[in-house]
């Protein structure tokens, strides 16, 4: 090991965010005891919220579905139908922008603003198959509640309120079509039931799995483990949408808590924040100005550092990628050591995420119950810009995966499946 990495790895061991202090056994079999004590109904940092939705159900053939995909910055909206062969085909495509991300925005203008954006397709289809990918609580009549904002989206009004029933308000208030069925699902239930709809029974249980701007996944429950809702008929199974990224136990550093403090939300959605695409950038910033302080780098680049305000996750992997050409990072570097102490950080703190996503990915396996055999093992449906794009990380995370679950006999695939969020959201609005 180099003189500069030692000091690297010696910085980040002193704050508790070097990959190597991490204990992935412990931290897989913490994460399964908060899934038990969510599906229990105790106090747990993992919601196990049901989404009463069946992985498996026959697909109604050439009838045309509303779609809606509310999640990160864009909100999407398109008409799917399958045709003869099963294959979806996509229609009337749009993309906005996600009400709440630039203003603060209430509660009518929200849903208002959703109203107009379906105003084209609203008479394509009486069934709604919405993907709203935040923390919601969702009811047997495939309605669901705000639980909360992640993604730092302002709409205060919104938290607590039925999204179906409160858009089929602004539909009527608008005159443009008549009520809407609209089931409400996150992207990680709308990415497994595409996996499991393109796959069918091919393998033994699907995972349905997000790290783009936010992560989350989603898995196979029997309804008779789902012992906070008694009134499940026991021999049923559905899928359980974990809110992974809220997942609070995990052992985080000082420059963890440190950036935490100064977000919109502290002390939620730990996790999330320590792995995803909108946070994993700035939280690299707070690291590095953290180093220039503790005197790692010369005093030009440190003079940088200190007026670096913002660092998007792109232009981290973009210095990973390429930390000699013309990127931000790399204009900061006033030397070859500089530069090679904001690799080192940089790929030490991509490999802790990669580490953490093993880890959830680990429990959610586990939990499914499947993957003893190696002709039919899990399938982890994988979507996500930061998981597919950052350098490394998808390769680092199956690493991990392999040398943790092969050690115990189970078995796995990672599969994409293009425009999953869309095609599961059809698939729901088509059989529930």
């Amino acid at each position: 090991m180099s003189e500069i990495q030692d000091k690297a790895v010696g910085f980040l061991k002193r704050y508790e965010m070097d990959h190597e202090e991490m204990d992935f056994e412990a931290n897989v079999e913490i994460f399964l005891k908060e899934m038990e004590k969510g599906l229990e109904g105790q106090q747990s940092t993992l919601a196990m919220i049901p989404t009463y939705i069946e992985a498996q159900a026959d697909i109604s053939k050439n009838v045309p579905v509303i779609v809606m995909d509310a999640g990160g910055t864009n909100f999407r909206v398109a008409s799917v139908y399958f045709d003869n062969n099963g294959k979806p085909v996509i229609e009337n495509f749009s993309k906005f922008e996600m009400p709440g991300v630039e203003s603060r925005v209430g509660k009518e203008d929200f849903f208002g603003t959703m109203a107009e954006y379906i105003r084209d397709v609203i008479n394509v289809s009486d069934n709604v198959g919405f993907c709203f990918s935040y923390p919601t609580e969702i009811y047997p009549n495939k309605d669901g509640r705000l639980l909360m904002f992640s993604k730092q989206i302002k709409a205060d009004e919104v938290v607590g309120e039925l999204v179906g029933e409160n858009l089929n308000i602004s539909i009527k208030k608008l005159g443009i079509g008549s009520e809407k069925h609209i089931v409400i699902l996150n992207d990680t239930v709308t990415t497994l039931l595409a996996g499991s709809g393109l796959y069918g029974g091919r393998y033994d249980g699907y995972v349905g799995f997000i790290l783009g701007t936010g992560t989350n996944c989603c898995y196979v429950e029997k309804n008779e483990n789902i012992r906070k809702c008694p009134d499940l008929e026991p021999s049923g199974r559905q899928i359980i949408n974990c809110e992974s990224g809220g997942f609070g136990r995990v052992s985080r550093g000082g420059i963890d808590e440190a950036f935490d403090s100064k977000l919109k939300d502290p002390g939620v959605y730990k996790f999330e924040k320590m792995v995803s695409g909108a946070y994993l950038g700035p939280l690299y910033l707070e690291v590095i100005k953290t180093a220039a302080g503790d005197g790692l780098f010369s005093e030009e680049t440190t003079e940088g550092l200190k007026e670096a305000e913002m660092l998007e996750t792109q232009q981290l992997d973009a210095f990973i990628s390429s930390p000699n050409r013309d990127n931000l990072l790399a204009l900061l570097c006033k030397s070859s050591e500089d530069r090679q102490m904001l690799c080192c950080l940089a790929e030490r703190l991509v490999e802790r995420a990669a580490r953490l996503t093993a880890v959830n990915l680990s429990a959610m396996v586990i939990k499914s119950g499947g993957g003893k055999d190696s002709k039919r093992p899990v399938c982890i449906v994988a979507e996500g810009t930061t998981f597919y794009e950052m350098n490394g990380l998808k390769e680092k995370t199956e690493h991990y995966l392999r040398e943790y679950l092969g050690e115990r006999g189970i078995y796995f695939d990672i599969v994409n499946v293009e425009n999953s969020t869309l095609i599961g959201a059809a698939i729901a609005g088509l059989t529930n």
